[in-house]
């Protein structure tokens, strides 16, 4: 029996969701893109350890082969 490979678009979703249930879809501006297989993350986190966080939750994806990160950290001015 053939395995089917996880389709780009689920795995984008789940990947959405995953970053979004560890607290980084707000104020972080996470953008993820999914070709193959390979997801590529980019945009802006707040803090340098939530780097880190998105790069594992979108590992933790069925059908993940590889993640890209290309995430940078922006804190928020304080005024």
């Amino acid at each position: 029996m053939a395995i089917t490979p996880v389709q780009d678009k689920t795995i984008n979703r789940q990947v959405e969701a995953r970053i979004a249930s560890r607290g980084l879809a707000s104020p972080c501006r996470i953008s993820v893109a999914t070709i193959k297989g390979e997801v590529t993350l980019t945009g802006t986190v707040q803090y340098a350890g939530q780097k880190p966080t998105a790069v594992q939750a979108a590992t933790a994806v069925t059908g993940v082969r590889r993640v890209v990160d290309r995430l940078t950290v922006k804190t928020l001015a304080k005024f």
